[in-house]
Formats: structure tokens, C-alpha cells, sequence
């Protein structure tokens, strides 16, 4: 049985992200970074599938380029470790999610896309 996350709209869950970015003093504008980079949606087609509303399975199914350096996030999110889920598309959810939080940490871009040495 697929989760619920699944069908759930994109658009319903972007505020959320945005959200939760600016009460830690983090901009849109680096949510949408974030969300580039783990999926190669530039700012028009984030636009165009927000406004379209599709689901977060078809958000992903069409993403024009998943990050490969995506193996690299790691850590915990709603106390799973998301290196070790099973479901590639709630691995994929869980990448987003642990993004957006480690946006609201305030930890350095360059550290959130893995570009910069490990900390």
C-alpha cells in the first residue's frame, strides 16, 4: 500500500518548506535551492508543477535530473535514518525533508548541497 505522502499535493507541502526555512531567518528563495539541487527543477518548472498541483509521486517521477551526490545525505529524519529507507520514492521524500531541515539549522549551503568538505 502506498503511503499517504504519496498523493499528496506538492503544492500543499511547498508552503510548508518555505515555512519552515523563514521562521529559522532562512529565504524561499534558498528553499528553492535546495529543492534544485536534489532535482533539477529550475525556478520555471517549480512554478509550473506547484501550480499544476501534481502529487508528490509524480513531483519526483518527473524531476528533470535526481542529484546523484543525493546518496550522500544522511541522518535522521522522523526518527528514520534516511540512508537506510527501502522505498526509493520515501527516500527521496525524506532527502527533501532532511534539506529543509538542515536549512533551518542554519548550516552553510555549501555544506546542505554537499559541496563543501564533510564537517
Amino acid at each position: 500500500m502506498a503511503h499517504r505522502i504519496f498523493s499528496t499535493s506538492f503544492a500543499g507541502l511547498y508552503p510548508l518548506y518555505v515555512q519552515k526555512a523563514e521562521r529559522k531567518n532562512r529565504t524561499r528563495e534558498e528553499v528553492d535551492q535546495v529543492i534544485a539541487w536534489l532535482t533539477g527543477y529550475d525556478a520555471v518548472g517549480l512554478e509550473r508543477v506547484i501550480a499544476s498541483r501534481v502529487d508528490v509521486e509524480t513531483f519526483f517521477a518527473e524531476a528533470p535530473a535526481l542529484n546523484p551526490d543525493a546518496a550522500l545525505i544522511t541522518g535522521v529524519v522522523c526518527g528514520v535514518r534516511v540512508e537506510d529507507i527501502e522505498d526509493p520514492l520515501m527516500q527521496k521524500v525524506r532527502y527533501l525533508d532532511k534539506l529543509v531541515d538542515e536549512l533551518a539549522r542554519g548550516r552553510k549551503m555549501s555544506s546542505i548541497l554537499r559541496s563543501g568538505a564533510p564537517e
